[in-house]
């Protein structure tokens, strides 16, 4: 490819996809219906609000249905476009089938800035939009499931299921229409840290291979890592958060809007965050140092940057100067293709975005599940599980008393062996075993084939492979 233009980020996605599958046996024509996007709808519909009528433009892109329902985010922002909704379905694809969800791939957008209007107003708003949608079945629990993006949350998939609900009041899977909604409207115990919680997960089984590190340059453990994270919304805060508490590493800057916070050694990310929703951005806070530069941040000496808020903030003009020799893309496609092939010349290692944050859509499928099956994971079995436990643990106790053994449980030990696993507890373990294993999917193709030079290539064979075996087996 030429290196002289930047790539737009469809073009970085078909880019990618096409470096793939020069590597694989797939007939033209098979190819060529896994690249393209099936349909997108576009949308124009007004709401009188102050006195006016307003009119806002919506899309939904169905990229591929190889699998039903079609799965993927719906994000509000003034950026919105058809080509990056037709991009973010794509990837959608491609991320359902590496960690095995079974959907196609969805996306959608409407072009608003939900900071200018009021709650009330919202919710005018995203109704009209999810009525758009749900009379041509773009938001179906059997066909089309929506879920949040960049600027919508719990409340606006509490107000799309509800408003989908309202015009299908037989439907008894109702809640399953989209997935992301607050936990008394039917979501899940995990699913709003479900994206960073994924980041941190796999970034714990990279670490678990020498030989992987070794590529980056990397040893030991995440405990003393210094990480950068660009963009503290949802997925940054949670994957920071995660890997300073859990795992001991050091998060020494965060990039945001109005610029950079850095302390080398390390951040209060909880306490930066609460600055963040109190003042709209980093400047002030008073445990780092504040630049206003925030791009230069993305070029600091760090172990691990997490890029985690827009497309193409690494591009061929910045990539070059770029430190970290591990970089794990939190948000959708960070790193342009143009820059991605700079990194991969300078040895830096990159863990995908159709991997690393797909977490959201993973515990999405467990709501979904949830939905369709009404009924709580862990509520039939938790409580037998505790008493199999206590069971084993007074055995225990009985055996060392008659015998004189002297042995004592502690009580902590006892405690969580005791604790049966709830809704939250299961929707982890889910999580990481998805992390897990379509990790070692993607290395195994990274390591047993000499053409493969990195892990994106090797998510995408996975991927496609998944996706053209459904294709065959339909008969195409």
């Amino acid at each position: 490819m030429s290196t002289t233009q930047e790539p737009s980020f469809r073009d970085s996605v078909e880019l990618m996809y096409s470096r793939a599958v020069k590597l694989m046996d797939l007939s033209p024509g098979l190819e060529e219906k896994i690249r393209v996007c099936n349909a997108t709808y576009t949308v124009r519909f007004g709401v009188r609000l102050r006195g006016d009528l307003h009119t806002f433009t919506g899309y939904r892109a169905v990229h591929s249905e190889h699998m039903e329902p079609v799965k993927g985010g719906i994000r509000f922002a003034m950026a919105v476009h058809q080509d990056e909704v037709e991009a973010l379905a794509a990837l959608m694809t491609f991320k359902c089938a590496l960690v095995e969800t079974p959907f196609g791939g969805s996306k959608g957008g409407l072009r608003i800035d939900p900071n200018e209007w009021e709650e009330h107003e919202l919710e005018q708003i995203t109704r009209r939009f999810a009525y758009e949608l749900a009379k041509r079945d773009l938001i179906h629990p059997s066909q089309n499931v929506p879920a949040p993006d960049m600027g919508t949350g719990e409340r606006e998939m509490a107000w799309m299921a509800d408003q989908y609900a309202r015009m299908n009041t037989t439907d008894i899977n109702a809640r399953a229409c989209v997935t992301g909604k607050p936990i008394n409207a039917g979501g899940i115990q995990g699913r709003t840290e479900a994206t960073g919680r994924g980041v941190e997960y796999a970034l714990q089984e990279f670490f678990r291979y020498p030989e992987d590190m070794e590529k980056a340059g990397l040893s030991g453990t995440l405990a003393g890592k210094r990480v950068v994270v660009q963009g503290l919304g949802n997925v940054g805060f949670h994957a920071a958060k995660f890997l300073s508490e859990e795992d001991g590493s050091l998060i020494t800057a965060v990039i945001e809007r109005d610029g950079a916070i850095i302390n080398d050694e390390g951040l209060d990310v909880e306490a930066l965050s609460a600055h963040i929703r109190a003042n709209g951005g980093v400047k002030g806070f008073a445990g780092g140092t504040y630049t206003e530069d925030g791009s230069a941040v993305l070029e600091k000496e760090c172990d691990i940057l997490i890029p985690a808020a827009l497309e193409g903030v690494i591009h061929m003009g910045n990539a070059k100067n770029i430190k970290a020799p591990l970089i794990i893309e939190a948000a959708n496609g960070p790193v342009t293709a143009g820059a991605d092939e700079i990194l991969r010349k300078k040895g830096c290692v990159i863990i995908p975005d159709l991997y690393a944050n797909a977490g959201g859509v993973t515990v999405s499928y467990f709501e979904w599940v949830k939905n369709l099956s009404h009924i709580r994971f862990g509520r039939m079995e938790k409580r037998q599980e505790e008493a199999q436990h206590r069971l084993l643990i007074e055995e225990l106790e009985r055996l060392s008393s008659d015998k004189g053994l002297g042995w004592e449980l502690s009580p902590d030990f006892k405690a969580k062996f005791m604790k049966g696993a709830g809704e939250l507890e299961l929707v982890r373990s889910g999580l990481d075993d998805t992390m897990r294993t379509a990790y070692q999917a993607m290395r195994k193709v990274w390591h047993e084939r000499d053409e493969v030079e990195d892990l994106r290539m090797a998510a995408y064979l996975v991927s496609i492979e998944r996706i053209a075996s459904s294709y065959r087996a339909k008969g195409l």
